[in-house]
């Protein structure tokens, strides 16, 4: 057995792992919730039947464990069901809680890819700059039909869904300027994007340097999402540990407000993963505390927008713009779209998108583990998009952006997925600087 946390923060505060699922009274309030029972119909596929499944692993009446893995391998872990329960139930981390419990010691490619992410980042970003140079080539397309041919068709599907690599890492530009000694803010570069998508950071640089004046780069390795959701707790302590500890040296800074400086990042789920800090540690850990006060800090890009002090577009929308919600926006910080500031600097080129709130399947490496699955619900996703005649899908996760951007090439290619910085970016002040 892996390394279980065994505690949850639920609605009636923290309780073992056991007590949160066994609240789960199989109403089905959580059935339409869910993405992947829509999709199939299956009662296991469903919060509640995934809660089932892991209180029955708990009271050990599952002979074999690995039978459950079906279940829980399959949960997007969206949050969408503990939305629509009135216990709100925390189903998606009692998944991971089952998947930890079952899955004993994580394969070597998780391992290998956590513990270099958590311990030897610079060996991650050397070996990302040598993928990169490779792809480039253009040797990489070679091995699709050969992945292909070889029933490896999710490894094939990812080559061909990577975006074109950029030519320089987010951290790059930012380390490159000189830093404020008490800024106003203090940014913390996602994975995504430090390592896909530059474009997005200098992006959210430029917007929150022209609402709050000069911001300072925490210098952050990965938040530790892929570390937790992947059994590594130990690895996403240690890197929890690190980012409290250089904010707090960091210090306060200087917002106009009077309040600590905060934290801001443009990636949702590293978001939603920052402030959920606490619960990597026990209520009698000196690091609680601590990592109460940095997560009080952390802000979603989503939520600075709206309040910053940007001029108006002057010139008229490109196209129709719509927006999906990043289920860890909406499910796990509980944020609004932020449809009043879209439409303030796109005007009548911005309207809501039906059921902007459902998953596009995306959820890390879903798409790849169950490519069916998740395409079946992408094809959903991008329907709505067509049915609204936009040709920009605004998004505030990287993984939603690589999602929805595989799904318009392949079923939609009249739109494109931007990132809401992005996006804002271009529309008060032009295209971002070095991207």
């Amino acid at each position: 057995m892996g390394e279980i946390l065994g505690r949850q923060t639920t609605a009636l505060g923290e309780q073992i792992s056991y007590d949160a699922a066994s609240q789960c009274s199989r109403c089905g309030y959580c059935l339409q919730a869910c993405p992947t029972y829509v999709a199939t119909g299956r009662e296991s596929f469903s919060g509640r039947g995934r809660n089932q499944i892991v209180r029955m692993l708990m009271e050990g009446r599952i002979s074999r464990p690995r039978e459950a893995e079906d279940a829980l391998s399959t949960c997007l872990l969206c949050g969408a069901c503990t939305l629509a329960c009135y216990a709100r139930i925390p189903t998606a981390d009692l998944v991971l809680e089952g998947r930890r419990a079952i899955q004993g010691h994580p394969s070597f490619p998780a391992v290998f890819l956590t513990r270099l992410l958590a311990h030897r980042p610079r060996i991650f970003r050397r070996l990302l700059k040598w993928a990169y140079a490779l792809k480039r080539t253009g040797l990489p397309r070679l091995l699709g039909p050969l992945l292909d041919f070889a029933g490896l068709q999710a490894l094939a599907e990812a080559e061909r869904a990577a975006p074109r690599p950029p030519r320089f890492f987010l951290r790059e530009k930012l380390e490159a300027a000189p830093p404020m000694a008490r800024p106003p803010w203090f940014y913390f570069a996602a994975c995504g994007p430090d390592y896909l998508y530059p474009e997005v950071g200098l992006s959210t640089f430029a917007l929150l340097e022209r609402g709050l004046g000069r911001g300072r780069f925490l210098q952050n390795g990965c938040c530790g999402l892929f570390s937790y959701n992947y059994g590594r707790l130990e690895d996403a302590r240690a890197l929890a540990e690190r980012h409290i500890e250089s904010l707090e040296k960091a210090g306060n800074g200087a917002h106009p407000s009077g309040e600590p400086a905060p934290l801001a990042a443009d990636c949702s789920s590293c978001a939603a993963f920052l402030k959920s800090y606490p619960r990597l540690f026990p209520p009698n850990s000196p690091w609680r505390g601590r990592a109460e006060r940095f997560s009080s800090r952390v802000r979603d890009i989503v939520e600075l927008l709206p309040d910053l002090e940007l001029p108006t577009a002057q010139t008229p929308a490109p196209a129709k713009a719509t927006y999906h919600e990043s289920c860890r926006a909406r499910n796990g910080e509980g944020l609004a779209p932020p449809s009043p500031f879209l439409k303030r600097i796109s005007g009548d080129a911005f309207q809501e998108l039906p059921e902007s709130e459902v998953c596009c399947g995306g959820a890390g490496l879903f798409a790849f583990r169950h490519p069916e699955l998740s395409d079946q619900i992408l094809r959903r996703k991008i329907g709505k998009i067509a049915e609204s005649g936009a040709k920009i899908v605004l998004t505030s996760s990287t993984s939603c952006l690589l999602q929805l951007a595989r799904g318009l090439a392949k079923y939609y290619p009249q739109a494109r997925a931007v990132h809401i910085s992005v996006y804002a970016s271009e529309r008060i002040h032009g295209p971002p600087t070095g991207s």
